[in-house]
């Protein structure tokens, strides 16, 4: 009979042990989903961007950029070139800075970077781009020689250009969407300001008491 309570005993001494060390151990087990821990650094593809309108506008804007940069850097002759030139400067910069905002709204890395204004970046690179490659297209098919890859150059030139303008339109209000709260919020902290301090004139007691 002893030696049975003195198992029992030691039994719950283990026990109590064991929930002591555990409760204490650092390595306790994680309740953190596994859906939730991502590779390369927290990188994540937002297909929900991808998928929307202004993510399938962007895709459209690097395609055309592209298609257009190569279809002016097959031609091998040109006389003048300074619009050929104009037209690859244009095509090739819109490609490359539009395929860094694709990329940093396509994995959330602009989300890191706060303290820029992204719409606002948004909307100035879709203007610039709407604008220059106008020019470039106008100047491109006053100056071609008729030849097929010029001729495809232009085309898609002006193509890059409404997409772009579609973009921009589309920035635009999202800008507006997004500044009208912060506005509002000015305005009401504004308006509560002035209000306490024309209390404040009106009954000069409570400066006394803050007094």
């Amino acid at each position: 009979m002893r030696n049975g309570e003195e198992l029992e005993g030691f039994d719950g001494e283990a026990s109590s042990t064991s929930m002591i060390s555990g409760a204490s151990s650092p390595y306790q087990p994680t309740t953190e989903p596994v859906g939730q821990r991502h590779g390369l650094g927290g990188l994540r593809c937002d297909l929900d961007y991808l998928r929307g309108a202004l993510g399938k506008i962007k895709i459209t804007e690097v395609v055309l950029a592209l298609i257009a940069f190569i279809c002016i850097e097959t031609i091998m002759e040109c006389s003048p070139c300074e619009g050929l030139y104009f037209f690859e400067f244009v095509s090739c910069s819109a490609f490359v800075v539009t395929g860094a905002l694709l990329l940093m709204f396509s994995l959330n890395l602009h989300t890191r970077i706060p303290q820029i204004n992204w719409n606002l970046t948004d909307l100035v690179n879709t203007g610039l781009s709407t604008f220059f490659f106008f020019i470039a297209s106008v100047v491109l098919a006053a100056l071609n020689h008729k030849t097929g890859a010029e001729i495809a150059a232009v085309i898609f030139g002006f193509l890059a250009m409404i997409v772009y303008a579609v973009n921009m339109y589309l920035a635009v209000k999202k800008w507006r969407m997004n500044s009208r709260p912060q506005n509002s919020r000015q305005t009401s902290d504004y308006i509560r300001a002035r209000t306490e301090s024309r209390e404040v004139d009106h009954h000069p007691e409570i400066q006394r008491l803050d007094a």
